[in-house]
Parts: structure tokens; sequence; C-alpha cells
């Protein structure tokens, strides 16, 4: 697996971070390429939870290089709290290495999150409120200047670029939203006490990654969230501020697309999403709050319970061809134990129409209704299932038909939380 993309097919929490932290035994580099402190993965190792937000899931492996890239934006508040926190767990962080053209997340972002989208009334966004649509505004924006990483390692360049920020941002604050303006020195002096815990780990990750390409080693690309909260081909607007799609691993990082030699889609064996929007498939009744249950279906960042609902094999399909998919790895299928018949989404029929792809109108996709096929459950734990042989019949059946409905071949299948309970295919 020289350059393997692992991203999420359905609305991010597909369990990437457990897929990431498997791949990485044989890997030598991870590199996480987009998104920000909104994120979640949640590792299990040797009955041990790790909750991580920034630094990319292969830090849990001492021979791994962990790259946060350009494209990431980052809070040195919850980076230097995560770092600390792995350190005091026995993680030696050593190997991690942060872009320092990474745009940084600062106090006033955070501030306009929240007034924005206290604005924004009933027609609220489900922003996260850490900050990271305003942050990547000012990227997109460019002027003035906004703060990155390598800006943190000079105290008189991270004022200056305050300075200019403020002027901007204060009138913004005070004279749009009505609230209190911030301080410049306030402002440098909060980020600032956070850059000894990380400012030794600053670098040229871009420099890092071609010198491990020549190299011939294993370099896995991690993505945040998922496909359908992509800014360009997710559900928008209940989408983030950043590309989780697979082709954003080259420009989080730097890497030509033909350096990419396989895409790994992480799917749960069911369907989740958080916050507003279109979900066809979600069962808001008994059998979601079951699946919400025995999933511990909660935001690893913001603890919010996530809707629920049966698998969508159209999602999954064109979530298959956005990616450019070679693999299918599936998530949580103990989840769905309990179940005497497991229904799965194959088609959708709109306005008469039958469609077998998520439609680019996303308008349509409030209206369509789902076409079901049932499938009989196995009704047994499945925990202990080393291989596919192993499992049940009737869950081997239902992940070979969502392979069948990706149109990729079947890598691997999580039937717990823990590294060892996954088959690897």
């Amino acid at each position: 697996m020289p350059c393997t993309v692992v991203v999420g097919a359905q609305w991010g929490d597909e369990g990437k971070g457990k897929i990431t932290d498997l791949l990485a035994e044989q890997a030598d580099v991870v590199v996480r390429y987009q998104g920000g402190s909104n994120a979640g993965h949640t590792v299990v190792v040797g009955g041990e939870t790790f909750k991580l937000h920034l630094i990319p899931s292969g830090i849990l492996h001492d021979h791994v290089l962990s790259l946060m890239g350009d494209g990431t934006v980052i809070d040195p508040q919850c980076l230097a709290e995560e770092y600390t926190g792995l350190r005091e767990r026995g993680v030696s962080c050593q190997g991690l290495r942060i872009s320092g053209n990474a745009h940084v997340i600062m106090p006033y972002h955070i501030v306009l999150d929240r007034l924005q989208e206290e604005s924004r009334g009933k027609s609220v966004i489900g922003t996260t409120l850490r900050g990271i649509g305003p942050t990547y505004t000012d990227k997109a924006a460019r002027m003035p200047q906004p703060v990155r990483m390598w800006d943190l390692l000079d105290k008189d360049v991270l004022r200056e670029r305050v300075t200019g920020q403020l002027a901007e941002k204060n009138k913004i604050i005070a004279a749009l939203y009505g609230a209190d303006p911030l301080d410049v020195d306030a402002v440098v002096d909060e980020v600032w006490q956070y850059v000894p815990v990380f400012g030794g780990h600053i670098g040229d990750t871009r420099a890092v990654v071609f010198d491990q390409m020549a190299r011939g080693a294993n370099i896995i690309f991690e993505g945040a969230q998922g496909t359908y909260l992509d800014l360009d081909y997710g559900t928008y607007p209940f989408v983030t501020s950043s590309h989780p799609v697979a082709g954003a691993a080259c420009l989080g990082t730097g890497v030509g697309p033909t350096a990419i030699d396989d895409v790994i889609i992480v799917n749960k064996a069911y369907m989740t999403r958080v916050g507003a929007g279109a979900f066809p498939t979600e069962q808001d009744n008994d059998t979601g709050q079951l699946i919400r249950e025995r999933g511990k279906e909660y935001g690893t960042t913001t603890g919010r319970p996530r809707r629920c609902g049966w698998l969508d094999g159209v999602a999954l399909r064109t979530s298959a061809k956005i990616n450019g998919a070679t693999g299918l790895a599936v998530t949580l299928l103990d989840v769905l134990n309990p179940f005497e018949q497991v229904a799965v989404c194959t088609e959708y029929r709109v306005n008469g129409e039958t469609l077998t792809m998520m439609p680019g109108n996303l308008d349509l996709l409030a209206d369509v209704e789902p076409v079901w096929e049932e499938l009989p459950g196995w009704q047994t734990e499945i925990s202990g299932c080393r291989s596919l042989s192993e499992l049940p019949a009737k869950a081997q059946a239902y992940v070979a038909r969502m392979s069948e409905l990706a149109g990729v071949p079947l890598k691997m299948v999580s039937v717990g939380p823990g590294r060892e309970e996954t088959i690897m295919v």
C-alpha cells in the first residue's frame, strides 16, 4: 500500500480512525490532509479508548511519522491539550510533524462562528462552533493576511497578523453583531501560551512526504468528516468548509494525483448523520434509537446524538464513484446483531423517476422515497469472528451486498471496537 487514502463514505463518523490505525501497523507515514478540531476519531487499543480531534491516528504507533498537512486548520489550544493528553498516557508523539502552512483557528474565529450561527435563527447549519468555517473563509479571502502555523514561531509576527485581522474582525463583531470587540494583546497572549507545547514540531510537511515517497514508504492519507460533508460534493449547505473527499488528499498535502495507489472508503453497516439536512433512510423511531444506543452514536467532538437509519446503497454507490474507491471497509457490523430483518435502500424514487445515484440537485434529496430491500438478520454475537468464513452466513451475505452496491471489493469488516476485532479480507 505505497499511497492509500482512507476516506469516509457517509456524513462522517464512519470509524475512519480505527481503519487508519489498523493500516498504520504496516505504514511509515500517516498524513491528515484537511479539517480541524470539528472532527473526531475514536481508536480503542488494548481496552483503552483514544479520542483524537487533530493529531492523525498514526500517532499511536511509535514507528509512524504523523503529519498534519497544509490543508488542515489548527486550534492551538485543542492541539496543545490533545498533545499533552497523549504524552500523559504514554504516547511519545515524537513522530508528529505540523505543516507551517496550515492556517490557525484564532479566538476571533470561534467568536465569529458562534455569532454567525446564532444570527441564522431557524436556518442554522449545525456547525460545531469550533471556528472552522471562519478560518477557511480567511484562508480563501487572503486579506488581511491570516495567521498560519509559521507565524506562531515569532511573537512579533503573530502580533502583526492579529493586529491586521482584528482591524477588520472587530468592526464585524461590534457593528454587525453588537458584541464586544477583542483586544490584540489578549488574543496574542492567549494563543502564545500554547506554542511551547507543540512549536518544535512545526515544519515543512510537504518536503517530508516527498522524501518518504522517494524512499518507497507506505503512506496513508487520512481524511476527516466524510464525503457528504464535502464543500462541493456534500449535501450543501449542511457541509463542512473543506474537502474530505479523496481528491483533497492531493490538495492538502502537495502530492500529485498519480501518486495515489488506493482509495479505501469507510462505511458503517448502517447510516448516521449529525445536524440538519436530508437523510433518506433515517429511522426516527425505535429502530433508530436501538442503533444509536448499540453504536454509541454520539459525537466524539460535541457529544450530540447522531441521527440513525438503515444503509443507503445509493449514497454508498455515489460515494464510491466520487472518491474513485478501490476498496470498501465496513464498520460497526456488530451493531446490527439483534435485528431479525435488516433493510437496505437500493434506489430512490422521485417525481416518477428511479435514481441509482444521489441527485446532483440536492433539493430533490429531501423528496426521494427509498426503494427497500430486506435481508435476513443474523441475530448472534460476531465480535469473536476473525475471518469472513467465521461470520454467520447471513452476515456474510449482508457485507457482500454492501460491496456489490458500492461496486468495489470488500477489504475490511469491523465486528467490534477493538483493534483485534477486525476481519482483514
